[in-house]
């Protein structure tokens, strides 16, 4: 088998490829969070209705859940730096379109929501293959804590840049804000050419071929799906974990969209309770993301997985058994919701990242990405057939419970408890 890894010029050469790829990577998030508030605003100030921006955020997210598992292959029949390149660049053009737009006074609700499906088609590509180079650069011992730090630039990059879009998008306007994206996805782009970093490439005789009819073309992408599947369905222990963090995720998806409802009807602490709830659960988030990175988490990552589990489980049950006199322990739930979050999905990619060979991490990450963008639709279609009527205190509390069992089932599964034990993939 080939192997991914250049033979570095000097000891730990992968650090300085890491920190310039990932330094482009939280400019990029930084201002692709920018414009994507942005978008969502320009809907709601053109009169945009609830469900139109319910439509717009469905346009985000369906190209991931539709093509995430396709667009694996195309991960991994091409060198992952071109894949990334192409993807920034291609983002980069969709909202050039909507600047100029903007800037010339015409930007309608359509051009809004074709943007918003495009890009997230760019991102469908990008998210698979930015998780696949990690593990083809540095070595495998460092990949739980890379995980972790990875988490965190991503985190950074959403809570500073929807702060910067609340002040830019009332000054500039839209059109700046997308300029901005442009030119984040250009540093982006500039930071992965810069590294010249040598992957893994597939061999041509197992690729499409130009001369290949469209129907050839479609039955060999959809043979090469179906061979990341079974890669991954091959590994019990890491195909049971993943069911489980769908499981976690259709549960926990209609939780954080409660998050509002919670804060306004039940604590009556206001939009500006609403917004210190977000913020609680953001620096959750960003300070677990720091722990993992700076330790690299537990030696076990199955121990960090089912103690995550537990914690948003016990979290969640407080949060909904609160009184309304007792926002500040909402709050503190909160915190510990957030900071559970990254111990729980980043084992589960840095597991991925060990496990599965190099030739099939596009495709594996494209099924990993598609399977969890569906828990959110899911999640919240079946919420919203009986939080009316039970209340969105219940919900948390039986969400709570739901997640301790969850806990209780991930422990039984001798696959998963042995996850650890087994080979990876050197």
């Amino acid at each position: 088998m080939n192997t991914p890894k250049p033979v570095p010029s000097r000891p730990y050469a992968w650090v300085s490829t890491i920190a310039i790829v990932w330094g482009g990577e939280l400019f990029s998030v930084l201002t692709s969070s920018i414009v994507q508030m942005g978008l969502i605003w320009h809907i709601a100030a053109q009169g945009g209705s609830a469900g139109t921006i319910t439509l717009a955020s469905m346009a985000g997210f369906l190209p991931l859940a539709l093509i995430g598992p396709f667009a694996g292959v195309i991960v991994d029949r091409h060198p992952i730096t071109a894949t990334l390149i192409g993807s920034d660049l291609f983002i980069a053009a969709i909202s050039l379109v909507v600047a100029m737009a903007a800037l010339l006074g015409h930007a309608p609700v359509w051009l809004i929501m074709a943007s918003l499906f495009l890009r997230a088609i760019g991102s469908s590509l990008h998210t698979p293959a930015f998780n696949a180079l990690t593990p083809m650069v540095a070595p495998a011992e460092q990949l739980g804590r890379l995980s972790g730090i990875a988490q965190c630039v991503q985190s950074l990059g959403y809570i500073a840049g929807y702060a910067m879009a609340a002040v830019l998008y009332p000054i500039f306007g839209l059109g700046v804000m997308a300029l901005i994206d442009v030119v984040g996805a250009l540093v982006a782009s500039l930071a992965v050419w810069m590294t010249r970093l040598t992957t893994y490439v597939r061999p041509v005789s197992t690729a499409a071929t130009d001369s290949e009819g469209l129907s050839v073309a479609v039955g060999r992408m959809l043979s090469e799906t179906r061979d990341g599947f079974r890669v991954l369905r091959a590994d019990s222990g890491l195909f049971a974990l993943l069911i489980c963090g769908f499981a976690f995720s259709l549960v926990i998806s209609p939780v954080s969209a409660l998050f509002p409802v919670m804060c306004l009807d039940h604590f009556n602490s206001g939009t500006s309770g609403a917004a210190t709830a977000e913020v609680a659960f953001s620096a959750g988030m960003l300070v677990s993301s720091l722990v993992i990175g700076a330790t690299g988490g537990f030696r076990r990552r199955v121990v960090s997985v089912e103690l995550a589990t537990v914690t948003y489980g016990v979290a969640t049950l407080i949060a909904g058994s609160a009184a309304p006199s007792m926002f500040p322990a909402f709050l503190a739930s909160a915190v510990v919701m957030g900071f559970s979050s990254p111990l729980y999905s980043a084992p589960q990619i840095a597991l991925i990242q060990e496990r599965i060979a190099p030739e099939y991490l596009g495709r594996v990450f494209g099924l990993y990405g598609s399977l969890m963008a569906w828990a959110l639709p899911l999640g919240t279609a079946v919420s919203s057939l009986f939080v009316d009527s039970v209340g969105a205190t219940v919900w948390f509390m039986g969400s709570g419970v739901a997640i301790l069992v969850l806990a209780v089932t991930m422990v039984l599964i001798p696959s998963i408890r042995a996850i650890d034990d087994g080979d990876r993939h050197a």
